[in-house]
């Protein structure tokens, strides 16, 4: 499985041949759906937290006397349907939200997610990408030569969510200089989660020699060696 290899310019300057096993996966909305409910639960806080009748202040003593007064029957002011009183069912902070993901699933997921951007045309690989310092005008320009030279307006045009560049190993300068891009992330190959890939639109690999490796070894129990 052939893709094109374009320069920071947008010009072709090779291919990489990508393997079946992780480029070739077919779409399974139903585990793709179960990973991304499981890592958004265990990315919760879990601190929203209100007190009970038990937990609030006050309500010491008896409102008022039981009866002769004409009113209802209050035993104290902590109770939920007074103002300022304790809350019925509320979020408490003690809630575990945290669900497990077979190391196997999440690998076939995210085999299964890079199938389905590469499958759409959304997988774009630039061979290499350097700053001698943080700039956003060099960012801008880079990402407007990719546009044009792969066909991508949406590169350009996308207001929100348009991409998610892909770095090998960090780079503190191309951090720097996408910071100010409101529709665009810089990630490391590492960190990459099936839910940042599903975010953005379209997926920029920077250096995909380095950057391919590691996400199919991620992919695959034991990796699969890449050829330009």
């Amino acid at each position: 499985m052939d893709t094109k290899i374009f320069s920071q310019e947008g010009k072709e300057t090779g291919k990489m041949n990508l393997p079946e096993s992780v480029f070739a996966v077919n779409w399974n909305a139903d585990l793709v759906h179960e990973v991304v409910v499981s890592m958004q639960s265990n990315a919760r806080a879990g601190t929203a937290h209100t007190k009970d009748r038990s937990e609030v202040r006050g309500g010491g003593r008896k409102p008022w006397k039981q009866k002769g007064t004409g009113r209802a029957r209050h035993g104290s002011r902590r109770s939920p349907i007074w103002s300022g009183g304790g809350v019925t069912f509320g979020p408490r902070s003690e809630k575990d939200y945290s669900k497990k993901i077979n190391k196997n699933v999440k690998a076939k997921a995210l085999a299964i997610t890079l199938s389905k951007k590469f499958a759409d045309g959304e997988l774009v690989l630039v061979d290499s990408l350097s700053f001698e310092q943080p700039k956003t005008a060099t960012a801008k320009t880079l990402v407007t030569a990719l546009a044009k030279g792969t066909g991508i307006k949406e590169l350009i045009t996308k207001r929100k969510n348009a991409a998610l560049v892909v770095l090998g190993s960090r780079d503190e300068n191309i951090e720097k200089s996408f910071a100010n891009f409101g529709n665009m992330e810089v990630m490391q190959a590492k960190d990459i989660s099936i839910v940042d890939l599903l975010t953005y639109k379209y997926v920029v690999v920077i250096n995909p020699d380095v950057s391919m490796e590691t996400l199919i070894t991620r992919a695959t129990k034991k990796g699969a060696k890449t050829t330009a």
